[in-house]
């Protein structure tokens, strides 16, 4: 049963263990605005006590706890099953602050200056002021500042470094909206922040900037031109690209991004990947399997099976890095044994894409 309470709703707790919030305040108000937000000044007063609470950044929605407290980053890998030797990252209101978590170099200043706020994560050398579970006994840590002004009044008005993985149980989809957080998290955290859909669907990309040359960990809003526009020569961390090694960057070295349905990833050019497509769609549903098809608005007629889902316009690579987090879900709120997708060229946001829809296949992909 939930309650209304004026500006959240609250689980009766049986079977849950917790009182979980909700808040829906309004995204299309200025950062100065929300600060005085009730709900915003809640939800900063439960992240200075050490509680857990979910809100939404220009990339995907966070599950927030104050980064100096130890009891509070364990609280995080408890609520979202996450192994603890995964490093978290940190979000924190402004560049003044930067100084007091970790070192910079040239390189992420000129990085920073050019993206922040915004998806791009910069790992440096922490300055050992931040609790050892959110840096998972490493020496470096990941910092980002983001641009989603909930997220940003949150920060500024909790007075605190907020360590933040993706709202989701370890192993589901990222969540990009509250809802998504409400169905992983309700009874395992202390409130949710609902400020809509997210903007860019992807996570963060992630640098590090520890050495003179800076290494790509994670693509993800930032795309790897961006980066090189700007540093020149970018290096990419070989775990990104090469089956069997583990990327660097925190939240990827376990399993991620799966839906439940075994996913197959379809590579090729136009109407032969779209046949290719349609024939294992069609032979596994002749099988009496459940059948899904990921694709996008211009191909969505060539399918004829159950389940047709789009994750955006092909001709808009931005709508698909929306689409990909919530198209995964509803397959698993479907229950498809099976899901065929289409591949995406590897360069700009598509590279981002092609990344997750990589881990979310688990290497199954057909040529």
């Amino acid at each position: 049963m939930w309650y209304h309470w004026g500006n959240y709703v609250r689980d009766d707790g049986k079977g849950t263990g917790m009182e979980t919030k909700r808040w829906r305040v309004d995204e299309s108000m200025d950062e100065a605005k929300l600060i005085n937000d009730p709900a915003i000044q809640e939800a900063a007063s439960l992240l200075r006590d050490r509680r857990l609470v979910a809100f939404p950044t220009e990339t995907v929605y966070g599950l927030g706890a104050n980064a100096q407290s130890e009891e509070a980053v364990a609280s995080i890998f408890t609520a979202k099953g996450r192994p603890s030797d995964n490093p978290l990252i940190v979000h924190i209101a402004d560049v003044e602050s930067l100084d007091q978590w970790m070192e910079m170099t040239p390189q992420g200043e000129a990085l920073l200056k050019c993206f922040w706020p915004g998806p791009l994560t910069l790992v440096g050398r922490h300055k050992g002021t931040l609790a050892s579970g959110t840096t998972a006994g490493l020496p470096t840590v990941g910092v980002r500042i983001p641009s989603h002004p909930v997220a940003r009044a949150l920060l500024r008005c909790s007075g605190v470094p907020v360590a933040a993985p993706s709202a989701n149980r370890s192993g589901k989809p990222s969540p990009t909206t509250a809802d998504h957080v409400w169905q992983d998290l309700m009874g395992r955290i202390d409130g949710i922040v609902d400020g809509g859909v997210t903007g860019v669907g992807v996570e963060s990309t992630v640098v590090d900037v520890t050495g003179e040359v800076p290494i790509l960990l994670r693509p993800g809003g930032i795309t790897l031109d961006q980066l090189r526009s700007i540093s020149g020569e970018v290096q990419v961390d070989p775990g990104i690209e090469q089956e069997g090694l583990v990327p660097r960057s925190p939240g990827m070295k376990y399993r991620h991004y799966a839906p439940q349905g075994e996913m197959w990833l379809v590579v090729g050019d136009g109407e032969e990947q779209r046949s290719k497509v349609a024939r294992m769609a069609m032979d596994a549903a002749q099988k009496g399997q459940r059948v899904a098809v990921l694709t996008t608005e211009e191909n969505r007629d060539t399918y004829q099976v159950d389940h047709v889902i789009s994750l955006g316009r092909r001709d808009d690579p931005a709508s698909v890095a929306r689409g990909l987090y919530a198209a995964l879900r509803t397959c698993d709120d479907l229950g498809v044994d099976v899901i065929y997708t289409e591949a995406f060229p590897v360069e700009g946001i598509y590279y981002s894409v092609m990344n997750r829809l990589l881990k979310a296949a688990e290497g199954r992909i057909v040529t």
